[in-house]
């Protein structure tokens, strides 16, 4: 182990400075393992003539939104996230351990931030624009879950894990437990997987709870924001069991599969209907209020062609 951490070291060193990412690390170095399954999974499918989630443009789409999302968090925390993590340390209330009795409430904790920010993800727009690339694919398998965009890097989703780090718990530990976290997730972006043992169900968020959160049937729209725990919904009651079969997408379906729309394309309509002509409370509520709001006198801008989900039709090819 010494040897294989002195030949990285100087590498990670290099590319990330002192404040190495570690999340991005322990991401990167899972990919083969990723990569693995969805193999796994496309054969077990195969044997089952049950190929229909597997989209070749739509595989490349989330690969290409996967690579870029990568690229643009490390160079992000090169630059400026790292040293936020290390400024909201240097003035923490008090010093957690790290040890055996305190993983398990630090993960949790992270958890419950996460929750907070899926949660916020949803039903506010400025965060929707960085969240809806993962949800815009209408098909399910494991490469669904690289589905991630580049702007998560610049619309600010740290600010969700800073309470950690000024309560007293070490940056580097909040993005491990994170990191830990999103590959989880990786394993439940699938319909290989039908519903687990009621008490796993109960506590953890399995394939099955997943699968209500990407569907758009009405009554799993904004339902089942955990990552590792499904606990936080029952709690807070957004919690929805599946049992109507899920349809993936998104309301207002875009129609592309161009990473570069895909990213963009929401941040885009979202800052066109701020400048659009109105008064300036009400233009401004665009980027606080829920993705579907709409202020009086004002059509929403849709700049790329997208459709209603009740008559949603496939990208263009």
């Amino acid at each position: 182990m010494d040897a294989v951490t002195s030949f990285f070291m100087p590498w990670l060193q290099t590319f990330f400075g002192d404040n190495i990412d570690w999340k991005q690390v322990f991401l990167i170095g899972m990919t083969p393992l990723f990569l693995l399954a969805f193999v796994i999974e496309f054969a077990v499918q195969k044997r089952r003539k049950n190929t229909a989630s597997f989209k070749l443009k739509e595989i490349f789409a989330n690969l290409s939104l996967g690579a870029s999302y990568q690229l643009f968090e490390a160079l992000v925390w090169v630059l400026f996230t790292a040293a936020v993590f290390s400024w909201a340390y240097g003035y923490r209330l008090m010093d957690i351990p790290v040890n055996a009795w305190t993983v398990v409430p630090i993960y949790v904790a992270v958890e419950l931030c996460f929750y907070i920010y899926h949660r916020s993800s949803h039903r506010v727009r400025w965060f929707w624009t960085a969240h809806v690339p993962h949800h815009s694919g209408q098909v399910m398998n494991f490469t669904t879950a690289m589905r991630q965009s580049l702007l998560n890097a610049f619309v600010g989703i740290w600010i969700f894990y800073i309470p950690l780090c000024l309560l007293g718990v070490p940056p580097v530990v909040v993005m491990f437990c994170l990191a830990v976290n999103l590959a989880y997730q990786y394993f439940i972006h699938t319909e290989t997987i039908g519903k687990l043992p009621a008490w796993f169900e109960a506590i953890f968020n399995t394939p099955s709870h997943h699968r209500v959160h990407h569907g758009r049937n009405p009554e799993y729209i904004d339902r089942n924001y955990g990552g590792t725990l499904i606990i936080f919904d029952r709690l807070f009651g957004t919690f929805e069991p599946e049992v109507a079969k899920a349809e993936f997408g998104i309301t207002q379906q875009i129609n592309s599969y161009n990473p570069v729309v895909l990213n963009l394309h929401e941040a885009v309509d979202m800052m066109r209907d701020v400048m659009a002509p109105g008064l300036v409370g009400q233009r401004v509520k665009h980027l606080i209020m829920p993705p579907d709001w709409e202020r009086e006198g004002h059509t929403p801008i849709r700049t790329w062609s997208v459709t209603p989900h009740s008559i949603a039709i496939k990208p263009k090819e």
